[in-house]
């Protein structure tokens, strides 16, 4: 009897840890996605506070710095639009992000005239300044300015047909743009100098004029959620070798923060055994997708092996090779590296919906799990 109360002490007192490991996650989430972040991107100072958050989180955590500190800093150039955002159409006043966005290398344009129709969903001002109708709305980063600008409007929030238009919208180009990644580990108990390592990109697209941001909540603060939760098993269970901690900078940009580590690595890239890179991990009805399976078979097929014994996502994906996100780069230099991703549930993705409130992680634990065991059995 005594045997059986200890033993359900401890199951009951995993269980327990475990749910507060599933609220760490779901409160990380709100955290990087609130206002105070203004999106983690180029105005506000949002990437900075995060690079802040994250690292503060990884000292609270016990991690130890990969290099002097955990901050590995670069520059790069990019499109920011700090100030004014106002597009009328018709006399009707448009909401950034919702109603319209305008293309993320536009600059500082100032307009109030008539549009010439070009098809039923083109129209112009001028060579210059188009306007396009559009079912979805979807936002992005640009490194450099063009002469024209392009303003998407939602088809669904529009009627009628554009003919008069007034523009203010203000940009402002950094030369050189501050950021970091932000770099820690858990130092092996016997291998130390063998290292797995888990990556996520905690930067997203920042704002789009003084009212606008867009939250991140998937892609990726859930990726970087993941990955602290991960740090802090870690540092509670240390393994026989390192585990790593990347979160990297400027991946919406272009990958720039990721190419920059694999460029000045703070550790050997040769003792990488294995890299896991996560993404858009916040859903997962659907199941996942691994990035990179058919040029590592063995080891998706590992993959495979310990989600089939413990029924965790319902389905794996394989994928090839691609450079969509901070893996690529890793993979180019001979690392080898998933990069996996969740499928099913909301939609949202570089808009102004991706937001923490309707981001379901339905397959945080049994992805948590699955990381986990596959990192012990690639190990051994």
């Amino acid at each position: 009897m005594k045997k059986l109360i200890i033993l359900l002490l401890f199951t009951l007192s995993s269980a327990t840890s475990f749910a507060q490991d599933s609220l760490y996650v779901r409160q990380t989430i709100n955290t990087l996605t609130a206002p105070v972040f203004w999106g983690r991107g180029y105005t506000r100072d949002g990437m900075k506070k995060a690079a802040d958050f994250l690292s503060a989180e990884y000292k609270r955590i016990g991690l130890s710095p990969m290099g002097a500190n955990f901050k590995q800093e670069f520059s790069f150039p990019v499109n920011t639009f700090p100030g004014k955002m106002l597009v009328t159409i018709n006399g009707k006043a448009l909401r950034p992000g919702k109603d319209f966005i305008i293309s993320n290398a536009s600059p500082t344009v100032k307009l109030n005239g008539s549009l010439q129709k070009i098809d039923s969903t083109h129209f112009a001002a001028n060579p210059n300044l188009k306007v396009e109708l559009k079912d979805k709305l979807t936002w992005s980063v640009a490194t450099e300015v063009s002469t024209e600008t392009t303003i998407e409007i939602n088809h669904k929030h529009f009627t009628g047909i554009p003919k008069q238009i007034k523009v203010d919208i203000e940009n402002e180009f950094i030369e050189n743009f501050g950021a970091s990644n932000v770099c820690g580990f858990v130092k092996g108990t016997k291998h130390p100098d063998s290292m797995l390592v888990i990556t996520a990109h905690y930067d997203h697209l920042g704002g789009m004029g003084a009212d606008t941001y867009f939250p991140g909540a998937n892609d990726n603060a859930a990726g970087v959620a993941t990955l602290l939760s991960l740090a802090k098993y870690y540092k509670t269970n240390p393994q026989p070798y390192s585990i790593g901690f990347i979160c990297f900078a400027g991946e919406e940009a272009g990958l720039i923060g990721s190419r920059f580590f694999v460029e000045n690595p703070l550790i050997p890239l040769s003792k990488i055994k294995f890299l896991i890179n996560l993404d858009l991990v916040g859903t997962g009805e659907s199941g996942m997708t691994v990035v990179n399976a058919s040029v590592y078979p063995k080891a998706f097929s590992l993959l495979n092996k310990i989600n089939d014994e413990q029924k965790l996502i319902s389905k794996i994906n394989p994928r090839g090779k691609a450079a969509n996100s901070d893996h690529y780069f890793f993979t180019e230099k001979g690392v080898p590296a998933f990069f996996i991703y969740t499928q099913g549930g909301p939609t949202a993705y570089h808009d102004v919906f991706d937001k923490p409130e309707t981001l379901p992680l339905s397959e945080y634990k049994d992805l948590f799990k699955l990381i986990v065991n596959f990192n012990k059995k690639m190990m051994h």
